[in-house]
C-alpha cells in the first residue's frame, strides 16, 4: 500500500510539472514508460545524425569547387556533433553511450529512415540539406520545448546549426536551377527521389501513430505528426516554385477552405519496408558504422587510459 501511496504521489507531482510547463530533469522521479520513451526517441535521434553523414560524406572528394567542399565537411562535422550531443543527453537517463551503440549494431534501436536511400548526383546533397534538414528543423523547432530538460537544451543549438544545413542546401538547387539543362535536370530528379521519404520522416499518420499519441500526453512531442508535415509542405512548395522544381505530386493541391495543401497518398508500404531493413542502403549503412566504430577502437582505449592516468596523478597530488 506504501508503495501505491508513494508512486501516486510521484505520478501527481510528475503530472503537474509537466502541465505547468517545468522541466523534468535527470534527477526528476518519472515514470518508467516515459525513461522508456525518452531512451528510444532520443537514441534513435542520435542514431540518425551520424549514420546521417554516411550518404554525404560520400560527396566530399566529389564536390564541384573547392567552397562546396569546405561547406560539406563542415556540415557533415556539425551532424557529428549533433550525434554527440544528443548521446550524452539520453545517457542522463541511465544508460551508457556503448549500450546505445551496442543496440543499434544489434538491430535493436533504429535511426531515420531516410538516411537508407543513395546520394546519386551532386543535386541529392542540396536535396538532403532543403528538404531532409528542412523537414528535421520543422520537427526539432517543436523539441525544443520538449518536456525533458536534457533534450530541450540540446536541440537549442542542434536547430541553430540545422538552419545553415537547410540554406546550404537550398542554395545548392538554386544554383543548379540556373545552371544548364542538364543541371535543371539532376535537380529535378533529386526533387523526386526525395520528397516522398521528406515526408514520410514525419511517421505515420496520427491515428496509426501510438507513440505519437503518448509523447503528446507528456509534451516530449509537441505537436503531432501530420500537423508537422504540414507545416513543411507548407513552408517548401512555395520555395520550390521560386527556384521552378515541380513538387512530384499530381494531387498536391491548395485548399483554400482548410489553409492549407492537399497531398497525395504517402507509400507507407515502402516506409516500413526501409524500416525492416530492406531499404536501398540499410545494409551498407549499418556494415560501414560496425567497420568504423571497431577501428575506432584504439581511440577510445587511448582516452579512457588517459583519463585513468589523469586521476592517478590527482590522486598522488592530494
Amino acid at each position: 500500500m506504501d508503495n501505491n501511496e508513494d508512486y501516486n504521489k510521484n505520478l501527481l507531482e510528475f503530472e503537474r510539472k509537466i502541465e505547468a510547463e517545468e522541466k523534468i530533469e535527470p534527477r526528476d522521479w518519472m515514470p518508467d514508460e516515459y525513461r522508456q520513451h525518452l531512451i528510444r526517441q532520443m537514441s534513435q535521434h542520435a542514431h540518425s545524425e551520424v549514420i546521417g553523414m554516411q550518404p554525404e560524406g560520400n560527396w566530399v572528394n566529389r564536390a564541384p569547387s573547392l567552397r562546396s567542399k569546405k561547406i560539406l565537411i563542415a556540415k557533415i562535422q556539425d551532424e557529428g556533433g549533433h550525434g554527440l550531443y544528443l548521446y550524452s543527453a539520453a545517457e542522463t537517463l541511465g544508460v551508457s553511450r556503448d549500450q546505445f551503440v551496442k543496440w543499434l549494431h544489434e538491430g535493436k534501436a533504429k535511426y531515420s529512415s531516410i538516411f537508407n536511400y543513395p546520394t546519386l548526383s551532386w543535386a541529392d546533397i542540396g536535396a538532403i540539406g532543403w528538404l531532409v534538414d528542412g523537414a528535421a528543423i520543422v520537427n526539432q523547432v517543436s523539441l525544443c520545448r520538449t518536456s525533458y530538460g536534457p533534450y530541450s537544451r540540446a536541440m537549442v543549438r542542434i536547430c541553430k546549426e540545422e538552419s545553415f544545413h537547410q540554406r546550404q542546401g537550398y542554395e545548392i538547387m538554386c544554383d543548379m536551377m540556373n545552371g544548364t539543362e542538364d543541371q535543371r535536370k539532376m535537380a529535378q530528379d533529386a526533387m523526386n527521389r526525395w520528397w516522398w521519404p521528406s515526408l514520410m520522416m514525419f511517421g505515420p499518420t496520427d491515428n496509426d501513430s501510438p507513440n505519437s499519441q503518448r509523447a503528446m500526453k507528456w509534451k516530449i512531442k509537441r505537436e503531432s505528426n501530420d500537423k508537422l508535415r504540414q507545416k513543411f509542405i507548407y513552408k517548401t512548395v512555395g520555395q520550390a516554385e521560386f527556384i521552378g522544381l515541380t513538387v512530384p505530386d499530381p494531387d498536391l493541391n491548395w485548399n483554400e477552405e482548410a489553409q492549407h495543401y492537399d497531398f497525395g497518398e504517402i507509400d507507407w508500404n515502402e516506409f516500413y519496408e526501409v524500416i525492416k531493413g530492406r531499404g536501398p542502403c540499410n545494409k551498407q549503412r549499418l556494415e560501414t558504422h560496425i567497420k568504423s566504430h571497431q577501428e575506432g577502437e584504439w581511440v577510445r582505449d587511448t582516452a579512457r587510459e588517459y583519463n585513468r592516468l589523469k586521476q592517478e596523478v590527482k590522486k598522488e597530488l592530494v
